[in-house]
């Protein structure tokens, strides 16, 4: 079972910059695809960014394409968001997850929930505008 801790929300002004950060804990991270997602308070959970298992496919939802960047480093089993030109509306709890699927498996649908069996804790991102 893979754990994942979240780290690096916070604080911020509109036009700022966040590093979220998710570590996991097993072995198995370098074969999985990651996804970020986010929660705002009266929202359902929406899709963020995903990255398939070597980094090689990187996917975006609209709002935070060209302003977030997702990657990952398979030798510290951390995987990576990087948000800048923050606006009021990017203000949510952001999870990380890992799929369910290892490559070898079969592909990944980056972008849909249920392709993810674990999941962080949490961190909460707050832009102030």
């Amino acid at each position: 079972q893979v754990q994942l801790v979240e780290s690096g929300g916070g604080l911020v002004q509109a036009g700022g910059s966040l590093r979220l950060s998710c570590a996991a804990s097993v072995r198995t991270f370098s074969t999985s695809p990651m996804g970020w997602f986010r929660q705002a308070p009266g929202k359902e959970r929406e899709f963020v960014a995903g990255i398939n298992w070597n980094g090689g496919d990187m996917v975006y939802e609209d709002s935070v394409k060209g302003r977030f960047t997702i990657s990952r480093d398979n030798g510290k089993n951390t995987v990576y968001l990087q948000m800048n030109s923050l606006k009021p509306e990017d203000t949510a709890v952001y999870y990380c997850a890992a799929g369910k699927k290892p490559f070898y498996i079969g592909r990944t649908d980056l972008r849909d929930p249920s392709e993810y069996g674990t999941w962080g804790q949490g961190t909460q991102v707050t832009v102030s505008s």
